[in-house]
């Protein structure tokens, strides 16, 4: 059993902190392993303990037999210009497929976008349609050309008409993002954001890690409307949070089941999306493939997760919450101020933390890993 939260750890106002704008990393640091490192001391230790290093220095954290889970989404170019049939400029955000070429979108200026408008694809004669709007979201859903029915058929359309989807706090944009937002890793198009914390692997790191014995796994988590959702609920025993499309293969679950080190997650997102099929599979790691919308926050037992590798996130955020419930709310947020102080670079293309399975609270630790062996599972 978990050991119940201090109540501020249930008050979203309790995961506010200041940050000067400055500390908002507006382009990344080359190479990608060179980004700084803050390493969480040991459970019990005090935060004067912290080292400082560099993501390269992963090498010495990492062991022969330990597991990276790492997520292989690719950012499509997602960010529309579009003009409207009186010649106005809007731009849409392209999130998910709603079957037949009809994408839900995020669109700005919203209420100047209405069902049965015609738009055009800025600089192109591709015409599109507004559908309807979608209440849960606040988007429309936008009738694309029919063959672009799921994200590998549209990504051709959106490499020739789009634009990287950068956060909205880096203003500067550079050819270069094309590549630079994404993982070296990133096979499966599908997300509209970055998973950040894998950023920071070069291939470099990667063999290195490789020929050291560490193992690689990849499930997917394809980020989408929930990264643009602010929490809003100050109870946070009332959260609630977007679902999120993974898909954690046979291949993942086995090589869960084998591991002779430890399971470290790299980013949120792989630790959604293996404690959200855990879940599904009533605390059993099972195959699964669909939509998931687990909330974790400080009380919540992992089932597999041991260690993660992050980037330090926004103020109020839904991954404050999941980092927390790791190492508790207090040496985060304390953690964060000292980050604050000695320079570090905050959010997308910023720098990193690595907590170690030492660092995580005894009572939000899996107990004995339970998985099941690889089958089929069914999608919700």
């Amino acid at each position: 059993m978990a050991v119940s939260p201090d109540p501020r750890d249930l008050q979203l106002s309790s995961y506010d902190y200041r940050l000067p704008p400055e500390r908002i990393a507006q382009a990344p640091v080359e190479p990608r392993h060179s980004a700084r490192l803050l390493m969480v001391p040991p459970w019990g230790g005090e935060v004067s303990q912290t080292r400082h290093g560099v993501v390269w220095d992963l090498l010495e954290q990492l062991h022969a037999g330990d597991l990276l889970v790492v997520n292989d989404t690719r950012v499509l170019k997602a960010r529309l210009r579009v003009r409207r049939s009186g010649g106005g400029l809007s731009e849409l955000l392209v999130l998910e497929p709603r079957g037949g070429g009809t994408w839900l979108c995020l669109a700005r200026p919203a209420k100047r976008m209405r069902p049965g408008d015609r738009l055009t694809i800025d600089g192109t004669s591709i015409t599109l349609a507004v559908l309807a709007e979608d209440a849960p979201s606040g988007g429309r859903l936008v009738q694309f050309p029919q063959d672009c029915c799921d994200a590998e058929r549209i990504e051709s359309l959106l490499n020739q008409c789009g634009e990287v989807p950068l956060p909205p706090y880096i203003e500067r944009h550079d050819p270069a993002d094309a590549e630079r937002y994404q993982t070296r890793y990133a096979t499966r198009p599908g997300a509209v954001a970055a998973p950040t914390a894998g950023l920071h692997f070069s291939d470099a790191l990667l063999s290195a890690l490789a020929q050291k014995g560490v193992r690689l796994a990849t499930i997917t988590l394809h980020v989408g409307l929930g990264t643009f959702r602010p929490v809003e609920t100050e109870d946070l025993r009332q959260l609630e949070l977007h679902s999120e499309w993974i898909d954690v293969s046979p291949e993942v679950v086995e090589a869960v089941n084998t591991c002779r080190g430890r399971v470290i997650a790299v980013g949120t997102t792989s630790v959604r999306a293996l404690e959200g099929a855990a879940q599904i599979g009533d605390g059993v790691l099972k195959p699964f493939t669909g939509p998931v919308n687990l909330v974790i926050k400080p009380g919540y037992r992992f089932r597999v997760v041991d260690g993660l590798l992050t980037n330090f996130h926004l103020p109020k955020s839904s991954l404050l919450l999941l980092v927390s419930a790791l190492i508790g709310r207090s040496t985060l947020l304390e953690l964060y101020s000292d980050a604050v102080d000695l320079e570090y670079r905050f959010f997308s293309y910023g720098d990193a933390m690595w907590i170690s399975p030492e660092a995580v609270a005894p009572e939000a630790r899996p107990g004995q890993r339970m998985s099941s062996a690889p089958e089929p599972a069914e999608p919700c």
